[in-house]
């Protein structure tokens, strides 16, 4: 069997230059969900020795419509790097992904440590604050198919987040409608709700996850809590918002 680092330093390699590769399970059929959870955390390396800091981490596959999306079934966990982010309302290079999608998200802003089985209170006791936010997703592999092991090597398809306004955290998440507008047409509708019944539990997943793999969210950590709705695809030129109710929106515009 290949390496997990030579398949690490591929897709990290795929990412890095934004060119498309074959899915890894095509050429390694028995990889499992924890080959690829070490593979993510081999290219991830990569990121930090270039000179990008973690920042907190998305989930992935929190909603049925995802889920549906990708064609299975299983929540999954990616890092967040500093240079992942985007300024609200500034622009995103397309030329800088493979297949860039967007999907709206709730985003929480940790004020305390948070690992291991934590229940819902303890998870938002340790909340600063709530904003809404718009994850960038990329597939590095070629025509956006993949396995779950292969979704979850290329870090779980994060590249990029935009975040709105921070609000209190006991500000209500739990059925808040979201439209997803590209160039001002609606193309999604949602609601916090489809994130595993209450965004919050995304959190509580988050905290057990992380622990797993011998980390722990910490003070200043972002934790996405994944896509509401399924994710679309972003085109030169396009301009996406996400409205969420009572949290205003969030948007960017794609350059070439």
């Amino acid at each position: 069997m290949m390496s997990l680092q030579t398949l690490a330093d591929r897709v990290d390699t795929a990412a890095h230059t934004a060119n498309a590769i074959a899915q890894l399970t095509d050429e390694v059929p028995g990889l499992t969900v924890e080959d690829a959870y070490a593979i993510q955390a081999l290219s991830m390396k990569r990121r930090y020795a270039r000179g990008e800091a973690r920042i907190g981490v998305k989930m992935g596959l929190t909603s049925r419509a995802k889920m549906i999306q990708v064609g299975v079934d299983e929540v999954i966990w990616g890092r967040l790097t500093d240079g992942m982010r985007l300024e609200e309302g500034a622009t995103l290079s397309r030329a800088n992904y493979v297949h860039p999608r967007a999907e709206p998200e709730i985003a929480f802003l940790l004020k305390a440590p948070l690992a291991g089985e934590v229940t819902a209170a303890e998870a938002m006791a340790a909340v600063e604050a709530i904003a809404p936010a718009i994850e960038i997703i990329d597939s590095r592999y070629q025509d956006f198919k993949f396995t779950l092991p292969d979704v979850v090597a290329d870090n779980s398809s994060s590249s990029g987040f935009i975040l709105g306004t921070w609000f209190a955290p006991d500000t209500p998440i739990d059925n808040l409608g979201i439209l997803l507008e590209a160039d001002g047409r609606a193309v999604q509708v949602g609601s916090t709700a489809a994130i595993l019944g209450h965004p919050v539990r995304s959190l509580v997943a988050a905290a057990r996850m992380v622990a797993r793999a011998g980390e722990a969210l910490k003070p200043g950590d972002i934790i996405l809590a994944g896509g509401a709705t399924a994710a679309h695809p972003l085109s030169v030129g396009m301009h996406m918002r996400a409205v969420f109710q009572n949290l205003g929106s969030v948007g960017i515009t794609v350059t070439e």
